[in-house]
């Protein structure tokens, strides 16, 4: 048996945020290069990744489903949901949609997020902060909250410091999220990026807050602080998903780091998989 067979024999993985490998991103988020360079995947966006290619890497990571999201800051849609639309409809299976809004026109946005659930099968909002420097208690989001309890889907967001430069005010889970989580408590929120340096406030929110939880892309499984990992693997493994951030860190490497975490197998198993598919609510296979 391969070593990829072997991967695949064991525990698939769900990755709860990852980015499409596209040239327009590099082009129209130019605050992201340096995060690039840094972790070598230029490369990837210089020259884009399809639909077959990436589920070649999926393959030999063990990544069964990658939830997929396009990205909007003021005044450009920097991919649309219909691009994301194109790899779900390649490979139903295995790419999950995460719609994306012009958050500054709330109406138009509401409706696209209506469209991006009924009509192309998307299972989740996400907007960055970072990109529009307003944090989740502005009121350009409510009307967005209001609709993803209506369409029972998660609100998907940053929280941590801004790696690009950028500031990073608007990421901070206290009193951000919890504000949220007061004001609509029927509404499921995922803060990726685990917090940092505020990894303390987004685990209290986590436990504090029913429909609270936590993911951990733009991390490598071996720089998870250690007082994630005990929450992970005691009274919060129902709590964290798994995330890569891809193409910003690479699938495999991501992946065969989260399986040798000091984790019990079945905080392992919730943290790989089930999680996320009770956040997205997404069919087990």
């Amino acid at each position: 048996m391969s070593a990829s067979q072997t991967q695949m024999s064991q525990t698939q993985i769900i990755d709860a945020w990852a980015n499409p490998a596209i040239k327009e991103m590099f082009e129209s988020v130019p605050e992201i290069a340096r995060l690039f360079r840094q972790s070598g995947a230029t490369h990837l966006l210089e020259t884009g990744v399809g639909a077959d290619e990436m589920v070649g890497m999926m393959d030999a990571a063990g990544i069964e489903r990658l939830c997929m999201t396009t990205w909007a800051r003021p005044g450009i849609s920097i991919t649309s949901n219909d691009r994301i639309r194109e790899f779900v409809t390649a490979y139903p299976d295995r790419f999950v949609g995460v719609a994306t809004v012009n958050l500054e026109k709330p109406v138009e946005a509401v409706r696209e997020l209506d469209r991006a659930v009924r009509e192309l099968g998307f299972k989740a909002l996400r907007v960055i902060p970072w990109l529009w420097n307003r944090p989740p208690n502005d009121k350009l989001y409510y009307p967005l909250y209001v609709k993803c309890i209506e369409l029972d889907i998660p609100f998907c967001t940053q929280v941590g410091h801004t790696g690009p430069l950028m500031p990073s005010e608007p990421g901070r889970p206290i009193p951000y999220i919890d504000e949220v989580a007061l004001t609509f408590p029927e509404l499921r929120i995922l803060g990726g990026h685990i917090g940092y340096p505020w990894t303390d406030e987004m685990i209290a929110l986590a436990w504090k807050h029913e429909h609270v939880y936590i993911d951990t892309s733009a991390y490598l499984p071996k720089y998870y602080p250690p007082q994630l990992l005990h929450f992970m693997n005691t009274y919060g493994s129902d709590k964290v998903l798994f995330g890569t951030n891809f193409p910003m860190l690479s699938l495999e490497k991501c992946a065969a780091q989260a399986r040798e975490l000091p984790l019990k197998p079945e905080a392992k198993e919730k943290f790989l998989r089930s999680n996320a598919l009770r956040v997205y609510k997404l069919c087990s296979k």
